[in-house]
C-alpha cells in the first residue's frame, strides 16, 4: 500500500454504535460531535482542574508568577493539536478531539503518583492503571446514561471509546513487554471492552487513537519545558553543558527511548533543536522573552506533527486514514527530539529534591485515605459511590469501589478528605 493514493474505507456503520441505544435529541449533529460534547460536559473533565500536571500551580520562580498548566487544560491543548492532526490526515476531527479529552480522564489525584500509590493498594483487585479507569469511568461511573441494568457512562460510540484507549489489553497481555505495567481495561469492565474491541485486529491500536497518543506525546513535551521555564526550574543554557547534557540523554534511555538507544543519537536530536533560531536560549520572564518562548512552543508542536503527517501521507498517500486502515507514522529523529524534551522537563521538574518530598508525602495521603476508607466505608464515601458499595457482591467488588472514590478526587479534596477522615492535617 506504500506510495499508493487508494482512500481507505470510511467509517463503517458499527462504529457508530453506542453500547446502550438511544435516540438524537437534535437531529443534525452527527455521532462523533454527539460524544465530543459529552467529554466536553462531562464533570470528570471538569475535575482535571484541580490535578497538576508538572508545576504546581501558584508556585512562585525567580522569573515571575507561574500559571502553569492543570490536566485540564494539557488535555484541552492535546485535543487541539489531535483535531488538527487528525483532520489533516483523513480522521473524523470530532473523533480525535473526543479521544483527546477523554485521555487522562482516569488519572487520579497528584498524577502519576498518585497512579502508583492506587495500584498498591489495588493489588489484589486487579490493580490500578490511568488508562484502564478512564475506560471504566467513560462506560461506567461517570454519570450520563442508565440503563436497567445500571449506569453506561456516557454510553459514547464504539469508535470513540476505541480511540481512546491506548493500550487495547488487560493487565499482564502487553503484547511486546510482559513486564509492562500498562494496560487499559479491568477484568469486570470485560463486557465493554470486547464490545469495542469487536473485529478489531488482535492488539492493534486504532489510527485515530496513534493520533491521539502522538497528540498527547507533543503536547506534554513541549509544554511540560515550557512551564519549566515559566517557573524558573529550567536553564536553557544547561543544555549546552556537557555533564548536564549526559543527564539528559540518560533520563531519556531511563524512560523516553530504548535503553540501547546511542547518546550520540539523542544528542543529535536535541543539537537540532538548538540550532534552530527560534529556540529559547535564555528566558528572564519580560514580554519579549515570553513572546519568544511561546513562539517556539508553536515552533515545535508544528514541527513534531508535520514531520508525522508527512511521514504517514508518504507510506499511505493522500486518501482518508481512519481506525486500521493505517499506521501513523513517526520519524525516529522526532521521536529521539519528543524524548528529549520529555527528559529535560522530568530531570529539571520532577526530579528537584522538594519534588520528591512532595511525591513521598503525596503516597502518605493516598495509602492513608485508602486505609481509613477501607475502615470506615460506606462512611466517607460520596453518595455514588456509597450506593456502588453497597450494591457490590464481594470485598473485591467493594475494594474497587474504594479505588474508583480515590481516583476522582483532585488533588486538593483528596487532602481534604484525608484530613477529614484521619485527623491529620
Amino acid at each position: 500500500m506504500a506510495g499508493t493514493s487508494q482512500t481507505p474505507p470510511a467509517y463503517d456503520p458499527t462504529s457508530v454504535d453506542r453500547w446502550a441505544p438511544e435516540p438524537d435529541k437534535r437531529p443534525g449533529r452527527t455521532a462523533f460531535q454527539r460524544d465530543r460534547a459529552r467529554v466536553l460536559h462531562s464533570a470528570a473533565l471538569r475535575r482535571l482542574a484541580g490535578k497538576t500536571q508538572v508545576v504546581t500551580p501558584g508556585t512562585m520562580g525567580p522569573a515571575w508568577d507561574a500559571s502553569p498548566r492543570t490536566r485540564l487544560t494539557h488535555s484541552l491543548e492535546c485535543a487541539q493539536v489531535g483535531r488538527e492532526l487528525g483532520a489533516a490526515l483523513g480522521c473524523d476531527p470530532d473523533l480525535v478531539e473526543a479521544a483527546c479529552l477523554s485521555h487522562d480522564l482516569g488519572h487520579p489525584p497528584f498524577g502519576h503518583n498518585g497512579e502508583q500509590a492506587l495500584n498498591e493498594f489495588a493489588a489484589d483487585c486487579g490493580g490500578f492503571e490511568g488508562n484502564a479507569q478512564s475506560l471504566r469511568l467513560l462506560t461506567r461511573i461517570e454519570p450520563k446514561r442508565f440503563t436497567p441494568e445500571g449506569s453506561v457512562g456516557l454510553n459514547l460510540t464504539r469508535a470513540a471509546l476505541d480511540a481512546a484507549t491506548k493500550y487495547p489489553w488487560p493487565r499482564g497481555a502487553h503484547p511486546t513487554d510482559p513486564a509492562s505495567r500498562k494496560f487499559g481495561v479491568y477484568e469486570d469492565d470485560r463486557p465493554v471492552f470486547d464490545w469495542v474491541r469487536k473485529d478489531a485486529p488482535g492488539t492493534r491500536i486504532c489510527f485515530e487513537a496513534q493520533v491521539m497518543d502522538w497528540s498527547d506525546d507533543v503536547a506534554y513535551s513541549v509544554h511540560d519545558v515550557e512551564d519549566g521555564l515559566h517557573a524558573g526550574h529550567i536553564d536553557p543554557n544547561c543544555l549546552h553543558a556537557e555533564p548536564e547534557r549526559q543527564d539528559v540523554f540518560q533520563v531519556a534511555r531511563d524512560r523516553y527511548v530504548p535503553a540501547d538507544t546511542d547518546p550520540a543519537e539523542l544528542a543529535e536530536a536535541l543539537d537540532r533543536l538548538l540550532a534552530q533560531e527560534w529556540w529559547p536560549h535564555g528566558y528572564d520572564g519580560t514580554a519579549v522573552a515570553q513572546a519568544r518562548l511561546k513562539d517556539a512552543t508553536s515552533q515545535l508542536i508544528g514541527r513534531f506533527c508535520l514531520a508525522a503527517e508527512t511521514a504517514t501521507r508518504t507510506a499511505y498517500g493522500t486518501g482518508r486514514l481512519t481506525r486500521y486502515a493505517a499506521e501513523l507514522v513517526v520519524p525516529r529523529g522526532t521521536r529521539m527530539e519528543c524524548a528529549v524534551l520529555k527528559a529535560v522537563a522530568d530531570l529539571y521538574v520532577m526530579q528537584r529534591a522538594e519534588q520528591e518530598r512532595l511525591r513521598a508525602d503525596q503516597r502518605v495521603v493516598v495509602a492513608e485515605l485508602a486505609e481509613a476508607l477501607t475502615a470506615r466505608a460506606p462512611d466517607g464515601l460520596d453518595p455514588q459511590f456509597r450506593a456502588l458499595f453497597d450494591r457490590a457482591p464481594d470485598d473485591r467488588a467493594r475494594k474497587r469501589v474504594i479505588v474508583d472514590q480515590i481516583a476522582s478526587l483532585t488533588d486538593t479534596s483528596a487532602r481534604s478528605l484525608h484530613a477529614r477522615l484521619t485527623g491529620h492535617a
